[in-house]
């Protein structure tokens, strides 16, 4: 099967990475449209030997394309992500735009890849730290269920994008050689204040609500209660940004419904897709970021009982936010909708 594949914001670090793992996984692709900001148009990108060019993405360049992976903004998906769907294609938006909308399925394909047949021409890639805890979450929610779940998450610059990976690089070089360091980028953009990630962690992930939470934090409480179709799991979440290239981590700790016992989590963890399991404290293993610039799995350790609670369990778990916690995960939903 030839598949006619479009990628909206492929100059970006996801769709990069994208171009990448359609590479990595041999994705039948006859043809693949590269669609950016009219800024990039003319650029060219190595996808399997061959020179493409970006092409601006406007409603006319989806004609004849099969699936669209949006790697843009919410507001871009919210404008050409109909006109996509109405030339025919099959939308995998990576951004906000639609993960909450009823009639869209949000899909991680380990817990939920039954949701991919509902669609009705979009489906949702879940934020990064969604899926990263989803996964490794899923073994646990099946086995004993889980009343509530309290997270800390950890988030890699890459994250936010180029150009906060260029102002961490910056600042570390300003840094030693003695200069001032420049703050631009971080916490957002379109804050009103910004501050330096080198030495530092900020406990701001996108913008604050007036409840004093992040959207980030909000995303990873609904958009997991949707993906595991489930109302009552009750998560709190506070994200924070650290000075690391690539790959979250996080803290998590679940209460279950019945009892699971650290031994038994670590044996079913090591038996779930898309999770491996690195965790032994007698020879300092453990995941850590730095370990996984190219890896899709979600990797798991420091699996301990929570002697505070009678159903308590905490673990440590990293995944690379760039590739399962975006790229991958929305190409394995393309394979899904193939049936590759």
């Amino acid at each position: 099967m030839s598949v006619r594949v479009a990628i909206v914001g492929a100059t970006g670090v996801v769709g990069q990475t994208l171009l990448k793992v359609l590479a990595e996984r041999q994705f039948p692709a006859n043809e693949v449209r590269l669609l950016a900001s009219a800024a990039s148009v003319g650029r060219t990108m190595e996808f399997q030997g061959r020179q493409l060019t970006v092409a601006e993405a406007a409603p006319e360049a989806f004609r004849g394309i099969d699936i669209a992976f949006f790697a843009a903004s919410g507001e871009v998906a919210r404008e050409l992500a109909p006109e996509a769907v109405a030339r025919g294609a099959v939308v995998i938006d990576n951004s906000s735009a639609y993960r909450m909308d009823e009639h869209v399925p949000l899909v991680v394909p380990e817990i939920n890849a039954g949701e991919v047949r509902r669609h009705r021409g979009i489906i949702a890639n879940p934020n990064c730290s969604t899926i990263i805890m989803a996964v490794a979450l899923k073994p646990i929610y099946d086995a004993v269920g889980i009343r509530r779940v309290v997270v800390s998450t950890y988030q890699a610059v890459s994250g936010a994008g180029l150009a906060a990976v260029e102002e961490l690089k910056a600042q570390v070089v300003a840094y030693v050689e003695g200069r001032p360091l420049v703050a631009e980028v971080l916490p957002t953009a379109s804050a009103n204040k910004h501050y330096q990630i080198a030495f530092n962690v900020i406990p701001q992930v996108d913008l604050f609500r007036p409840d004093g939470y992040t959207y980030e934090e909000w995303k990873m409480m609904s958009e997991t209660q949707k993906i595991f179709s489930d109302p009552e799991l009750m998560i709190s979440a506070t994200t924070v940004r650290v000075p690391v290239m690539w790959c979250h981590s996080e803290s998590i700790n679940v209460e279950t419904k019945l009892k699971l016992a650290a031994c038994d989590a670590r044996e079913l963890l090591r038996r779930a897709p898309g999770v491996v399991v690195l965790d032994d404290t007698s020879e300092q293993v453990f995941p850590m970021p730095i370990d996984f610039p190219e890896r899709d799995e979600v990797f798991v350790g420091r699996i301990r009982d929570d002697y505070s609670c009678p159903h308590g369990l905490n673990l440590w778990v990293v995944g690379n936010q760039l590739r399962k916690g975006a790229a991958s995960n929305a190409v394995q939903i393309a394979e899904r909708i193939i049936g590759a």
